[in-house]
């Protein structure tokens, strides 16, 4: 490629272009939307499309003269990649909520220049950080211009994927039982009125789904409850009439997607209005009349929805043996294509995969993108094969297989590694150590409140020993038939807050890892779940129900690293493993089951 005309080199002249007919010197292009999502409708990907990185996060910077790409370690190698020819530099930050990115603004912006960002797809609290960065070098921010928009002629219109409800059995709770718990928790906040911008958290609340993102069963709206009432902002055509007549009957009315702006600033003076900094954008809350009294804090919709009923719990469970069923099904059958000789590649695996668990009753889709990342592209944590890095799984290695469905009855994600061929002293010695991690953090008691951070250590702690570490966090919170990352527990080295406390029936994942670049990589990743364990008098302790339910190989363990204590509970993990899904499988499924659960001595 000539790099003098390549996309990205070509998009930045096109946004420069932009900054000089305003009068501006830098524009900052967060991964973000109008609902400060994870993962973006293709209408606000303009960080990828502007700089070709696809990562799915990532801070862009563009002045004049320069542009810089900040992201964490999960994403260097790629970056590096994705950013050559691009005239971008890769500025590496120690993780991805670093504020890395205000020091170099505040180093490369001068005393009365201006740097723009779009109000509408900034976060409140996000907003506020820049605005003090900025302020004290002197420097002024702009909020209401979307520059990317003069830039990106053919930018993709919004998603009009269909909402449908999300039914009982696998919804226990009434829609209207969530409403009255949430206005509940408003009369506590002294509010009268509640905005909720977060997809999930309008999708858990409202009993809805949809399909606006990839991946992730939810749909475009904003919402506002009141003491008696609720509006949902959606686009017109999105619901049909018998489930707005549902919606209607109870207290839930529709308005345009639009529509939720002029609904703020139309509150009235004696309105208190709860917001949460973290999830609602400065263009948002800028519409709030001045004398409207705001209280932020969390939505309690992200703590409820976090910590899932028995009855939810129970429908996660039936969820993991049809997981388990599908996974068994796929590597019976990958085993004895790789035994004929067959040629696979990492695409191969993702279809059929994908294939398997699509036999499986009350699926709806996966959960991400499936990483199947072999010896070198198994160390790079969020990889994805393209036809350009396919590679063929044959000779000896690790493959590394990150996948998940979505359920009615719950959201699944797993990590396995497994041997291709021979497999080598420090790759047995690579993968003991991080099982050993997901061990000791399977097997911890603590109290009821633990800041989720704080049990970060205990899965770093066996490769900490060994100088050894990874870069991503060790666990994130899961949804319930909602987004695969959720909140507000977060098991990684960010610094606590209050509502991190570990609380019965959340969901997260244990997945520490190991990636030596150019090599191989290995993470093993299980879904667990906080139930009550015993207490000796000191207070309310919680334990991890480890909920996924696939063999982890033994092949590629070093026994002489694992204690004995350790091989008992995976060899117990491994008896309740073909307990739960021999019923399910049959065949070369029920025998690679029984094969690879056999008791490791």
């Amino acid at each position: 490629m000539d790099t003098r005309t390549s996309p990205a080199r070509l998009r930045l002249e096109r946004v420069r272009g932009a900054l000089q007919r305003h009068g501006l010197d830098a524009v900052l292009v967060p991964s973000s939307d109008p609902h400060l999502s994870e993962y973006l409708p293709e209408r606000w990907q303009a960080r990828q499309w502007l700089s070709g990185f696809s990562g799915s996060m990532g801070t862009l910077v563009v002045t004049r003269t320069q542009a810089a790409l900040f992201a964490d370690s999960r994403y260097w190698t790629q970056a590096e990649g994705e950013l050559a020819g691009s005239g971008i530099e890769l500025v590496k930050i120690p993780t991805g909520s670093s504020t890395l990115h205000l020091d170099w603004l505040a180093r490369e912006m001068a005393r009365g220049q201006t740097l723009a960002v779009d109000g509408q797809v900034i976060g409140l609290a996000a907003a506020q950080a820049l605005r003090a960065a900025l302020t004290g070098v002197g420097a002024s921010l702009r909020t209401d211009l979307d520059l990317i928009a003069e830039a990106w002629a053919d930018r993709p219109a919004l998603p009009a994927a269909p909402i449908y409800e999300h039914l009982a059995p696998h919804a226990p709770l009434a829609r209207a039982d969530k409403l009255a718990q949430l206005r509940a928790a408003m009369a506590a906040h002294g509010a009268t009125h509640h905005l909720i911008s977060t997809l999930d958290d309008i999708a858990w609340l409202f009993n809805l789904r949809g399909g606006d993102v990839s991946y992730n069963p939810v749909f475009l709206a904003h919402a506002l409850i009141t003491k008696d009432g609720a509006t949902l902002f959606v686009a017109d055509g999105k619901i049909d009439a018998p489930l707005r007549a549902r919606l209607a009957a109870d207290g839930v009315a529709l308005a345009p997607y639009a529509g939720a702006a002029a609904a703020l600033a139309a509150l009235p003076a004696s309105a208190t209005l709860l917001v949460d900094p973290k999830r609602i954008t400065l263009g948002l809350r800028e519409q709030v009349p001045a004398a409207v009294h705001i209280v932020e804090a969390i939505n309690p919709s992200t703590l409820a929805k976090s910590r899932k009923s028995d009855a939810e719990a129970a429908h996660v469970r039936a969820a993991m043996e049809h997981d388990g069923a599908a996974m068994c099904e796929f590597y019976a059958g990958f085993e004895q294509s790789l035994a004929r000789g067959e040629r696979l590649t990492e695409i191969d695996v993702a279809e059929r995969l994908a294939e398997a668990r699509a036999r499986q009753p009350d699926l709806r889709g996966t959960s991400f993108a499936t990483i199947a990342g072999f010896n070198a592209n198994g160390a790079l944590p969020h990889y994805h094969a393209t036809p350009e890095t396919n590679a063929v799984i044959a000779g000896d290695g690790l493959l590394l297989i990150d996948s998940g469905g979505q359920y009615l009855g719950g959201t699944t994600d797993i990590t396995r590694v497994w041997p291709i061929g021979s497999v080598s002293a420090a790759m047995k010695r690579d993968y003991t150590l991080v099982l050993k991690g997901t061990l000791a953090l399977s097997r911890t008691r603590f109290p009821r409140g633990t800041p989720s951070p704080m049990l970060d250590a205990i899965a770093r702690a066996p490769l900490w020993e060994q100088s050894l570490d990874y870069g991503h966090g060790t666990g994130h919170g899961v949804g319930y038939f909602l987004n695969v990352h959720e909140g507000p527990q977060s098991i990684s080295k960010t610094v606590p807050e209050a509502h991190m406390a570990m609380e019965p029936g959340m969901i997260t994942s244990i997945e520490p890892g190991l990636y030596r670049v150019g090599q191989w990589g290995v993470r093993i990743e299980n879904l667990v779940l906080n139930v009550p364990a015993p207490s000796d008098g000191c207070g309310e302790f919680l334990q991890f129900e480890t909920l996924t339910l696939c063999p982890i190989d033994t092949r590629c363990i070093e026994r002489s690293l694992l204690r004995d204590d350790e091989v008992a509970w995976l060899n117990d993990y491994h008896a309740e493993v073909r307990r739960r899904l021999a019923r399910h499988v049959s065949g070369a499924a029920l025998a690679w089951l029984e094969a690879r659960t056999e008791p490791l001595l």
